[in-house]
């Protein structure tokens, strides 16, 4: 009964958090914009954020295996609500500055770089603690309420912002994430004892080539998605008709990926997680070759959908494949490498993604993109398939020495 209780607390916390972050991507640009004037400072805290997660392989080896409480967690949260706060705080008092706007970001990426792999694994372990398989089904929870936060917390911000409340959406999400790590203190530590090893990313990878696989396949579709987001938003300009296309896609994105996390937990028992992650993202892949080949906002929204639907089940499978082949400080170090491939290979498809786009158009960068995350996809689909067989022939050759002996 108590590790339900710390789930509903980890996953109830998680959820107020991310949904409030919706409201910030909307408002903090604004203040910042109304503050400074400075159309290039908009995205600062956004930008920095990113750079303590890139190096977060370097840094936050030891660090991260601290976060193995709800107490612990909840310092975490505390110091990124104090950065969420210092800005509309220091626009109240007209001391909104570009350095006070890189220190606010630079805490924010230290703050998830722990706190984002800390949740999921004492996600995971307390499922464990609860019942058999139950840390699968917990984090493919925590993955679907995030997707709600995607698909109705920008709607939510737009609407605060147009009755005029901006810095207060600033405000409400750093009670939020304080909220989230209070309501996180009465999860227990899963401490290893003294004297163990603290693993690094590629030391917990030894020996779990399939997590590898995984990774590649997740990270090849993040790279690519800068061709979905950006690329829609271009074809819309392009086409007189601006936000209609992205608008489109990010609405089929969001409900198909809600039916997809709830699918997700039938489907990931049934099927391996590689081939399946694997085909998940090769169906990805298909849907942008669609979106780039039929550029009509029905055809988007529907072809959105599906994407969304197969990220979900992929995501789970990946997600799946950690929760069952690790535990302890490998879990929690394999939850912060899945982090550093998704937001490194997004930050990469979003620097390369204008360039690109500029040269080959939206559609055409599209269709490019697909086809290369469906073949990466497909590539580590059949190398796993072949892997598999090569050992099935091994396994029946043994069987059949021993009983020759």
């Amino acid at each position: 009964m108590k590790a339900r209780t710390e789930a509903i607390a980890l996953l109830a916390g998680g959820g107020v958090a991310d949904f409030a972050l919706r409201f910030t991507q909307i408002a903090l640009p604004l203040v910042i914009l109304r503050e400074t004037g400075s159309v290039a400072a908009t995205g600062l805290v956004g930008g920095v954020a990113g750079v303590p997660m890139l190096l977060s392989p370097w840094w936050a080896r030891k660090a991260r295996q601290w976060v193995d409480s709800g107490p612990r967690l909840a310092v975490v949260a505390a110091i990124s609500a104090l950065a969420l706060a210092s800005v509309p705080a220091a626009a109240e008092v007209g001391l909104l500055t570009p350095g006070l706007l890189v220190l606010s970001g630079l805490l924010l990426g230290f703050g998830d770089a722990l706190s984002s792999p800390g949740r999921s694994a004492l996600l995971a372990d307390t499922g464990d603690r609860w019942r058999e398989g139950q840390a699968v089904v917990l984090l493919t929870w925590q993955d679907g309420l995030r997707r709600i936060g995607m698909l109705l917390g920008p709607s939510a911000g737009a609407l605060a912002v147009s009755t005029g409340l901006t810095n207060g959406l600033l405000w409400i999400e750093a009670v939020a994430v304080l909220v989230a790590g209070l309501l996180a203190c009465t999860v227990r530590a899963e401490r290893a004892p003294d004297g163990t090893a603290t693993p690094s990313i590629r030391a917990s990878l030894e020996g779990r080539p399939s997590v590898l696989h995984g990774w590649i396949v997740r990270g090849t579709g993040c790279v690519m998605w800068f061709a979905f987001s950006l690329g829609l938003s271009i074809l819309g300009e392009d086409r007189g008709r601006p936000g209609i296309y992205l608008a489109a896609g990010m609405t089929g994105y969001g409900v198909g990926s809600l039916i997809g996390s709830a699918a997700s937990l039938a489907v990931i028992r049934r099927v391996r997680p590689v081939p399946l992650a694997s085909i998940a993202w090769a169906s990805v892949g298909l849907c942008f070759v669609g979106m780039g080949l039929w550029t009509t906002p029905p055809a988007i929204a529907v072809l959105g959908a599906g994407a969304g639907l197969t990220v979900a089940v992929g995501n789970a499978a990946i997600s799946q494949l950690i929760a069952r082949e690790s535990s302890g400080a490998d879990r929690r170090a394999l939850l912060s490498g899945q982090t550093v491939v998704t937001n490194a290979g997004s930050s990469a498809g979003m620097l390369c993604g204008g360039p690109i786009i500029a040269t080959l158009g939206a559609e055409h960068t599209l269709v490019g993109a697909g086809l290369v995350t469906a073949i990466v996809s497909l590539t580590v689909l059949v190398r796993c398939q072949t892997a598999e067989h090569a050992r099935e022939q091994s396994s029946d050759r043994d069987h059949h020495a021993g009983r020759a002996a």
